[in-house]
Protein backbone atom coordinates (compact mmCIF):
# COMPACT_ATOMS: atom_id res chain seq x y z
CA UNK A 1 0.00 0.00 0.00
CA UNK A 2 1.27 3.49 -0.74
CA UNK A 3 0.05 6.91 0.28
CA UNK A 4 1.15 9.69 -2.05
CA UNK A 5 0.43 13.30 -1.19
CA UNK A 6 1.07 16.14 -3.60
CA UNK A 7 0.21 19.79 -3.08
CA UNK A 8 -1.72 21.32 -5.96
CA UNK A 9 -2.06 25.01 -6.77
CA UNK A 10 -5.71 25.66 -5.90
CA UNK A 11 -6.23 28.37 -8.52
CA UNK A 12 -5.04 26.30 -11.47
CA UNK A 13 -8.05 24.13 -12.32
CA UNK A 14 -6.55 22.59 -15.46
CA UNK A 15 -3.45 21.55 -13.50
CA UNK A 16 -5.32 19.73 -10.71
CA UNK A 17 -7.65 18.04 -13.19
CA UNK A 18 -4.59 16.73 -15.06
CA UNK A 19 -3.00 15.56 -11.78
CA UNK A 20 -6.15 13.69 -10.75
CA UNK A 21 -6.32 12.08 -14.20
CA UNK A 22 -2.67 10.96 -13.94
CA UNK A 23 -3.23 9.48 -10.49
CA UNK A 24 -6.33 7.54 -11.62
CA UNK A 25 -4.58 6.19 -14.71
CA UNK A 26 -1.62 5.02 -12.62
CA UNK A 27 -3.84 2.83 -10.39
CA UNK A 28 -4.97 -0.72 -10.92
CA UNK A 29 -6.75 -0.96 -7.55
CA UNK A 30 -7.01 1.91 -5.08
CA UNK A 31 -8.43 5.29 -4.21
CA UNK A 32 -7.76 8.85 -5.39
CA UNK A 33 -9.00 11.44 -2.90
CA UNK A 34 -9.34 15.18 -3.58
CA UNK A 35 -8.97 17.43 -0.54
CA UNK A 36 -10.81 20.77 -0.76
CA UNK A 37 -10.48 23.80 1.53
CA UNK A 38 -12.48 27.01 0.99
CA UNK A 39 -13.78 25.67 -2.36
CA UNK A 40 -10.21 25.11 -3.63
CA UNK A 41 -8.41 21.85 -4.27
CA UNK A 42 -5.44 21.85 -1.93
CA UNK A 43 -4.29 18.24 -2.03
CA UNK A 44 -4.63 14.98 -3.94
CA UNK A 45 -4.05 11.67 -2.13
CA UNK A 46 -3.58 8.29 -3.76
CA UNK A 47 -3.78 4.99 -1.90
CA UNK A 48 -2.85 1.94 -3.94
CA UNK A 49 -3.79 -1.64 -3.11
CA UNK A 50 -1.83 -4.68 -4.16
CA UNK A 51 -4.01 -7.68 -4.83
CA UNK A 52 -2.33 -11.04 -4.64
CA UNK A 53 -3.44 -13.65 -7.12
CA UNK A 54 -4.84 -16.91 -5.77
CA UNK A 55 -2.51 -19.88 -6.32
CA UNK A 56 -4.10 -22.78 -8.25
CA UNK A 57 -5.61 -25.27 -5.82
CA UNK A 58 -5.49 -22.83 -2.90
CA UNK A 59 -8.76 -21.99 -1.16
CA UNK A 60 -9.45 -18.43 -0.07
CA UNK A 61 -11.00 -17.91 3.35
CA UNK A 62 -14.66 -16.83 3.00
Amino acid sequence: MSDVRQKVPGGDEAKWIELVTQQVRSLRYGVVEIIVHDSRVIQIEKTERLRLEKNPGEKRPD
